[in-house]
């Protein structure tokens, strides 16, 4: 998406010289002559970057006033001084006051390209060091190779570009958020900010301040404009988190928005016009919420133009181990702790068990056994070292006492009681999946399915496990 500029100078030729060079290299533009007009234009949408004279005639604030006004209320936004008349000192103040660079007239067009170039990626480095200190590294990429999986990487990968609000549904902790990622770092706003409102967790009081912001007090230095989330979107991605929580009067709201891509600050008369792609995510039934006149209905259809869901982690349970390994080495570098290797026992042990809080509670296991399970860091961590509910859940094949079973019996007994234990276990890590149960065995199909007949072992043979994409 072209970067939109704000150039504000008093001389119409200048404002017209400006906007061809930046308009030839795919810019956007707009044109302000005076404070009023810049702030106005500032208000209303907020541009990428802008270019300032610091002299304007018949103007209320001179460039340095504007500079002030326009940082205490967005101070993110990146602005190019310009003057004809300018000194070292008066350049100098102007970095001083948040300014990001100093061009004389006249200038030639390749230093302001370069200057705006400069100063457009230094904005966007620090939007995304800010959002990395704020969420400490977010996950970008759903990991593992499962069937549910495999379907829900490659509905993102169709859904991405086309710039569709997706509604993204499944259980708490699966990975939602991780996916809405996925589908903004593979669009067309890649370049732009991705701002996360968590309904849940948000006062309902404080919904329509953080959706719509603010505006300005009759002093905007002692009562700032605030911008809320859909302003700060503004050329990139919005995620209602958890969209079910948001208040009903509300939601009403922010369908209008969603309509006209525009709305109204608290206090303000000024119409607010934005480009944001919206994607929202629920662990509810959205029908059952409309049904309980809790939820609208005109809402649910603009947010779900792209229903995906997010398998829970106990539907694709062939994906733990590779979890596992994934979240101990990103421990391991968060914490500065050596990493610890992880049995195949105990990985067996883990994918029998059910996750009812999926990912996060699998890497809030892993984070807790790198720090808390017993023996030195270059130990093996084994079925014995996890927690009781993720150790009682692991096949009887995996248990420390079953040789006291195992022993009264005889060999052919033993060894058919092994047997069903241990290809139970197996069927349980790859999801009920025959054929690649079969292939890590060391069988052919076949010859598997007459085994687990044999043995009295119910299975069903699926090659795709439940937790298909596209069903809100």
């Amino acid at each position: 998406m072209a970067h939109e500029i704000l150039i504000v100078d008093d001389e119409p030729d200048i404002r017209a010289l400006i906007e061809g060079i930046l308009s030839d290299e795919g810019y956007e533009t707009r044109q302000a002559h005076n404070s009023d007009t810049a702030i106005a234009a500032f208000r209303q949408r907020r541009p990428s970057l802008v270019i300032l004279d610091i002299w304007l005639q018949n103007s209320r604030l001179d460039g340095l006033g504007i500079l002030q006004a326009l940082h205490v209320e967005e101070p993110q936004v990146p602005v190019v001084m310009i003057s004809g008349h300018g000194t070292i000192e008066t350049a100098v103040q102007a970095i001083q006051e948040g300014a990001y660079d100093f061009i004389e007239k006249p200038f030639k067009s390749d230093r302001l390209l370069l200057i705006v170039a400069r100063a457009l990626e230094a904005a966007r480095l620090r939007r995304e060091n800010s959002e990395l200190r704020l969420r400490a590294g977010p996950e970008t990429d759903l990991v593992g190779s499962s069937s549910p999986l495999a379907q829900l990487r490659g509905a993102i990968e169709k859904v991405a570009p086309t710039g569709s609000r997706v509604l993204i549904t499944g259980p708490a902790g699966a990975g939602k958020e991780v996916a809405a990622r996925m589908i903004h770092a593979r669009s067309r706003r890649a370049d732009g900010p991705f701002v996360v409102l968590n309904c849940a967790t948000l006062n309902p009081a404080r919904f329509e301040e953080e959706l719509f912001g603010i505006e300005a007090g009759q002093d905007p230095l002692a009562q700032p404009r605030r911008a809320g989330v859909l302003e700060r979107a503004h050329g990139g991605t919005l995620l209602l988190d958890e969209i079910a929580d948001m208040p009903l009067e509300t939601q009403g709201k922010i369908v209008r928005a969603l309509q006209e891509q525009g709305f109204e600050r608290i206090g303000g008369g000024t119409r607010v016009k934005v480009d944001v792609r919206v994607l929202s995510t629920t662990n509810r039934d959205l029908q059952a919420e409309i049904a309980a006149g809790r939820f609208r209905e005109d809402l649910f259809y603009r947010l779900a133009v792209v229903p995906l869901r997010v398998p829970s982690l106990r539907e694709r349970r062939e994906d733990v181990p590779v979890l596992a390994r994934h979240f101990m080495r990103r421990s391991a570098e968060t914490t500065g702790m050596a990493s610890r290797d992880l049995s195949e026992d105990a990985l067996a042990a883990m994918q029998a068990y059910d996750w009812p809080g999926n990912v996060r509670e699998l890497r809030n296991l892993i984070d807790w056994l790198l720090i808390m399970a017993p023996g030195e860091a270059k130990e093996t961590i084994r079925p014995d070292m996890l927690p009781p509910q993720v150790g009682a859940a692991a096949p009887a094949v995996l248990k420390l006492d079953r040789s006291s079973e195992i022993m009264t019996l005889p060999l052919r007994e033993a060894r058919e009681l092994f047997e069903r234990q241990y290809l139970e276990a197996q069927l349980l890590r790859f999801g009920g999946n025959i054929s690649r149960t079969a292939n890590f065995v060391g069988m052919e199909r076949s010859a598997l399915h007459r085994k687990l007949k044999f043995l009295g072992v119910q299975a069903e043979d699926r090659a795709n496990p439940p937790g298909s994409v596209g069903n809100a």
